[in-house]
């Protein structure tokens, strides 16, 4: 597997991944028509610092990155759902996390169990619940936080 910074070409491929994952979501509501979707998805790949996960030549994963001030964030992280359980979304976190050494905040809906699971086994630690209200698809979330070389979260 490799690691690669996305170049503004590979939208299509990152928003594919990104449609596939969420549509096993079963608990998401659907609030954009593919088409919209590939246009956020596009905006992202060009205005975020995205990296790639590849496995014999073909994207299977992403991970979006706000290195910005004060506070850095990992807004995406989605792996092919035909790639998930194989460390493609690990090798992604540990790129977050090397690209963002002072720490991180991300959400993640409290319906997603794996998620949650996962980024619990990664070190994140969860710092916030909300209901939902704000959020677009009003479901409620939780803020994890990961806190850099420490290893202690936000």
């Amino acid at each position: 597997m490799q690691i690669r910074r996305a170049n503004d070409d590979d939208w299509p491929e990152v928003a594919a991944i990104f449609i596939a994952a969420r549509a096993g979501m079963t608990y998401l509501p659907k609030l954009h028509s593919d088409a919209e979707t590939k246009l956020f998805i596009r905006r992202v790949v060009k205005r975020s610092e995205v990296w790639l996960a590849e496995r014999n030549g073909s994207i299977i994963g992403f991970a979006a990155l706000e290195p910005a001030s004060p506070q850095a964030w990992l807004h995406h992280l989605y792996v092919d759902p035909a790639a998930q359980n194989a460390g493609a979304g690990s090798a992604l976190l540990a790129k977050a996390k090397a690209e963002l050494p002072g720490g991180f905040s991300l959400w993640t809906f409290q319906a997603n169990l794996g998620a949650r699971r996962f980024y619990e086994r990664h070190g994140l630690t969860e710092t916030r619940r909300t209901d939902g209200a704000g959020n677009e698809e009003n479901l409620p979330d939780i803020l994890y936080g990961w806190n850099g070389n420490s290893g202690n979260a936000k």
